[in-house]
């Protein structure tokens, strides 16, 4: 005995909510063309994590770092292995000190990370991540 192949509830679920999104559709249109305006507002949510991740970390040029960091630091970019040229924006993390092409680190942090690609400790300082 298996899972019942002839069974119609999702079927019917499904169109049922179907039904009450066009009637709530048809409810909207209606009291938007008689004028009615809900107070309702969503309430104040806290910023997203990445955008906090973007805003503690600045992107500078790479020609602009100091010279012991340059020396100290790793061959290249661990997102894309490109070399670092004097024009590229770059970006340093704060608690590992890694530095990764500004576009590289955005393309990291759209995947949801909030880690480092190299040794994956977190992007915001320990102080901040609580708050």
């Amino acid at each position: 005995m298996g899972f019942p192949t002839d069974v119609m509830l999702p079927t019917v679920f499904m169109q049922f909510l179907s039904v009450l999104a066009s009637i709530r559709k048809l409810l909207t249109l209606f009291f938007c063309y008689f004028g009615f305006e809900s107070d309702f507002s969503f309430p104040e949510t806290t910023p997203e994590p990445r955008l906090l991740i973007r805003e503690i970390l600045p992107a500078v040029k790479f020609s602009e770092l100091e010279l012991a960091v340059v020396e100290c630091s790793q061959d290249g970019c661990a997102v894309c292995l490109y070399e670092f040229k004097a024009e590229d924006e770059i970006q340093r993390l704060t608690n590992c000190r890694h530095i990764f092409h500004k576009n590289c680190l955005d393309r990291w942090m759209g995947y949801y990370h909030t880690t480092c690609p190299l040794c994956r400790t977190t992007f915001l300082p320990r102080h901040m991540q609580d708050t």
